[in-house]
């Protein structure tokens, strides 16, 4: 997929509500070769999908070993809106904890005071973090109005051209 298909999909309206989203589903392959796919907050810079995670997550050696992963970002309603995203993670570790992982639980409802707390907390807990930074090589949006799966496209083809013959 060429840069520009991706800023494309990227750019769609849909694809913005869905970017500005809290959680996405990471999906990577794990150090004994079987598949994961774990839920994580994000934030999306423009260009990038950014995560948070500690120094000692398992999924880190996993993605150090073999960064290519896959990102599901979807709603909950009928029709559903999905956004997938294929790219390379790149680590970064750093000291403190990133403005990333503070903009990614942002959207969680919280009081003023809970919110103190919550960062008073996660302050304490981690000496640093590290970042992994996604970005596209390849998206999708199906929101099953103007864009479909390509399987279900490909059915709504066989069907049509039964239907001329």
């Amino acid at each position: 997929m060429q840069p520009y298909e991706i800023t494309e999909v990227l750019n769609r309206p849909i694809s913005q509500e869905l970017l500005a989203r809290d959680l996405t589903r990471l999906a990577y392959v794990a150090k004994d070769g079987t598949p994961r796919n774990v839920p994580i907050g994000f934030t999306w810079n423009g260009s990038q999908i950014v995560m948070c995670t500690s120094k000692n997550a398992p999924k880190l050696p996993a993605l150090r070993e073999n960064p290519t992963v896959a990102l599901t970002i979807d709603t909950e309603v009928h029709p559903p809106k999905i956004l997938l995203i294929r790219g390379r993670a790149e680590l970064d570790v750093v000291d403190g904890i990133p403005d990333e992982y503070l903009q990614a639980s942002g959207t969680y409802r919280m009081t003023p005071e809970q919110r103190v707390e919550w960062e008073a907390e996660v302050r304490s807990l981690y000496d640093g973090m590290v970042r992994i930074v996604v970005t596209p090589t390849w998206a999708k949006l199906i929101d099953f109005e103007t864009t479909l799966p390509s399987a279900v496209e490909e059915l709504i083809r066989q069907r049509d051209e039964r239907q001329r013959a």
